[in-house]
């Protein structure tokens, strides 16, 4: 027997195997018993807090741009760039200004004293312990602060509002009233990782960012004027 020929009986047993496979009957489907028992129990589905990443005026809220700024899809559009954010004043550093740092502009901080920069935090809520924005860049330093608190004190009655101080060093005004806790406020600059504006370092904050302000809007004014340790408070 040639090759050719054991091939085609080989194919045609094959074949004839399958035509008789065709034909067996096929089992019956055997239902399964429904499972008895107590049902497990399964949590609900859990309702998550619905929140605006920019209220109505087009300012972005601290979830918000917090939000953008962890995110990979959106990072770059707020990271470096400039943008207005609301929220309220919920801290401020003021309270911890060292004693070497607080006196007028034009005298100079000893060589060892190392004050940060003047900054207030801004969040969605006024409770807010954790969730928040530092603020920088409206005063390079406490004696700026201070020349411009005594102003306002001795401006007279009904005037405290028009009274101005430049920043010596980074020009511009700085804001009047001076930002305290409680106010609301629009804050409009450039928002991103890290603070280089200071002279004495960088400042970073990958998690929440930081606000390099150019220009403050008081939505809700603070209640009371800020003070700065030493400094005798006008009633």
């Amino acid at each position: 027997m040639n090759v050719r020929n054991a091939t085609a009986i080989a194919f045609a047993a094959s074949l004839g195997s399958l035509v008789l496979g065709c034909g067996e009957e096929e089992k019956p489907y055997d239902a399964k018993p429904a499972l008895s028992g107590k049902k497990p129990s399964v949590p609900p589905v859990p309702t998550l807090p619905s929140k605006a990443k920019k209220d109505s005026s087009g300012a972005y809220t601290i979830w918000g741009i917090t939000h953008d700024l962890r995110s990979r899809v959106h990072r770059e559009e707020v990271d470096g760039k400039k943008v207005s954010i609301v929220g309220y004043i919920v801290k401020t550093n003021f309270k911890d200004a060292p004693k070497c740092s607080v006196h007028k502009t034009g005298k100079a901080d000893p060589a060892d004293c190392k004050p940060p920069v003047p900054t207030f935090a801004i969040a969605d809520d006024k409770a807010e312990t954790k969730d928040m924005i530092d603020v920088m860049g409206w005063s390079s330093n406490f004696a700026q602060m201070f020349d411009l608190i005594e102003a306002i004190d001795k401006a007279p009655k009904g005037k405290e509002a028009e009274v101005k101080k430049a920043d010596e060093f980074w020009g511009g005004d700085l804001p009047n009233p001076l930002p305290n806790v409680g106010a609301k406020v629009k804050v409009t600059g450039t928002y991103g990782v890290t603070f280089t504006k200071a002279t004495g370092g960088t400042a970073a904050n990958p998690k929440y960012g930081i606000m390099t302000v150019e220009k403050i809007e008081y939505l809700e004014p603070p209640s009371a004027k800020p003070y700065l340790p030493g400094m005798k408070e006008k009633p």
